[in-house]
C-alpha cells in the first residue's frame, strides 16, 4: 500500500494561530499582514535627443581621434556592419564604455524587422577617458616609472 501524496496548501491559505490575551487561540490569517506602504516615484519619461547619423559618427571618431577621416570611415563602416549582423543574428553585446545590449523580442514586418533591445549601461565616464587617451599628443598619465625619477 503507497501513501498518496499530501497537497500543501498555497501560502495565503495557511493560518497562523497566536494565544489571545485571555488564553483563548484565535486564527489569524496572513494574508491580512500587508507590508508597510511606501511612496513609489513616477517613471521619468525618456527624451529623444537628435538622431546621430553615420556621417555624424565619422566626423565625431576622427575629431576625438585625430586619424584621418578616409582611413576611419571604412573602420567604422566595417564595425556598424559587423554590430548589425550580430544585432541580427539575436547575440547579446558587451561592449564597454557602449554597454551590454541585450535583443529582447523581435518581429517581422512587411518592410523589415522591429527588433525590441535591453541596452543597460554603467554610471563610470570611463568612456571619454579612452577616447582623450588614444588622441595623438594627450597628456600621459604619471606612472610609477615616471615618479621615481
Amino acid at each position: 500500500m503507497t501513501k498518496a501524496p499530501v497537497k500543501k496548501a498555497p501560502p495565503s491559505a495557511k493560518a497562523v494561530v497566536r494565544n489571545s490575551p485571555r488564553g483563548a487561540s484565535a486564527l489569524e490569517s496572513t494574508a491580512s499582514v500587508s507590508p508597510k506602504p511606501s511612496v513609489v516615484k513616477p517613471a521619468q519619461p525618456v527624451v529623444a535627443g537628435e538622431m546621430m547619423r553615420k556621417k555624424e559618427l565619422i566626423d565625431t571618431v576622427v575629431e576625438q581621434s585625430g586619424i584621418k577621416k578616409k582611413d576611419a570611415k571604412p573602420v567604422v563602416e566595417a564595425m556598424l556592419a559587423v554590430l548589425g549582423s550580430a544585432i541580427a543574428d539575436g547575440r547579446e553585446l558587451n561592449l564597454q564604455p557602449f554597454g551590454k545590449l541585450k535583443v529582447n523580442r523581435s518581429k517581422d514586418v512587411p518592410n523589415g524587422k522591429v527588433m525590441i533591445c535591453k541596452l543597460r549601461r554603467s554610471d563610470n565616464a570611463a568612456g571619454s577617458q579612452a577616447v582623450n587617451a588614444m588622441r595623438p599628443g594627450a597628456p600621459k598619465e604619471n606612472s610609477a616609472a615616471d615618479s621615481s625619477e
